[in-house]
């Protein structure tokens, strides 16, 4: 008797012991098809592990004020979505997303993510973290307060941008690229701190830039990623079945979100339009003007990159 009771009591601290509750840091509001996504993903790991792994999302950046990478590495949360070319310490490799016109469709940005993911997982894992999901943004396009129609018309704009590449992309046109938090933006182009903005229609729709804004060109600058990634400690507290149920959870989010960024662009371009926004494609002239600065860009940035990341751009253009 005295055995069975023994028994029953190591089960029952086993059983406690393989539950696992994790805090996932979503950077953007609640609506964001991206935080949406997360939720998704916390449900499936859920389910796969027959609720033996709770995650809970909060969004908005309420758990995390400074960089993602750092706060993962270091156990202040478990789990983070972040934007990979805005975080310090991704080094040249979390750029590659986010170099201009190298992907020109949500096809080559997929095939480069796929050839680029070993470079970003190597990365994380000196993070002491995991690489669990990326997913594309919508392209990025200009937003300003007059019509795009040729290179010169970027000539002293005070433009928003989100990481290095864009800033230097600005500047290379001849505006002024401005650095600026997210939830800075707004109230700068109503103060006329900034006037423009390079990102996509996704931010714009959540941004409602059509209050302040009239125009958006669809230049199709670059699609972004945003990655979700794991405290390691935290990965290895888990089963292997439960590292597993995860995985299946992530490849099935990845998957699906890369087809809601596709319609997110769609809806977001048909709100704009709606709330009086004009969008246009960009002219010929101004498409030849652009790809003059990223080639230019792109030769620049492979000057002094490494065998890993040269190799990652020979094999995306065979």
């Amino acid at each position: 008797m005295l055995k069975k009771s023994l028994l029953l009591v190591g089960l029952a601290a086993s059983l406690m012991a393989a539950n696992i509750k994790m805090d996932l840091n979503a950077k953007y509001g609640a609506n964001n098809f991206h935080t949406i996504g997360a939720e998704n993903f916390a449900n499936l790991v859920k389910n796969y592990t027959n609720g033996s792994v709770e995650i809970t999302v909060h969004a908005g950046s309420s758990l995390i004020k400074g960089n993602p990478l750092k706060a993962v590495k270091d156990g202040t949360v478990a789990m983070t979505d972040m934007f990979i070319p805005f975080t310090s310490g991704g080094g040249k490799v979390f750029g590659i997303s986010a170099l201009p016109f190298i992907a020109h469709s949500y096809d080559d940005a997929y095939k480069l993510y796929q050839i680029s993911k070993p470079a970003y997982e190597a990365t994380a894992k000196k993070w002491n973290q995991k690489l669990l999901y990326a997913v594309s943004w919508p392209p990025s396009g200009f937003y300003s307060n007059k019509e795009i129609k040729t290179i010169e018309d970027f000539k002293g704009t005070k433009t928003r941008t989100y990481d290095k590449n864009s800033a230097n992309f600005v500047n290379l046109a001849g505006g002024n690229a401005v650095a600026l938090p997210w939830g800075e933006v707004y109230s700068s182009l109503r103060t006329g701190m900034v006037d423009s903005v390079v990102t996509s229609s996704a931010s714009g729709k959540d941004g409602k830039f059509w209050e302040v804004l009239s125009h958006f060109t669809k230049i199709n600058y670059a699609y972004p990623l945003q990655a979700v990634t794991i405290n390691l400690d935290y990965w290895n507290s888990m089963s292997k079945e439960q590292q597993q149920a995860m995985l299946k959870a992530a490849t099935e989010i990845e998957k699906a979100q890369w087809d809601a960024s596709k319609e997110e662009d769609k809806v977001a371009l048909d709100l704009l339009v709606s709330n009086g926004m004009k969008v246009s494609s960009e002219s010929d002239e101004l498409k030849k003007g652009l790809d003059e600065i990223a080639d230019k860009m792109l030769k620049e940035y492979l000057e002094d990159a490494d065998s890993q990341i040269k190799k990652i751009f020979q094999e995306y253009r065979k």
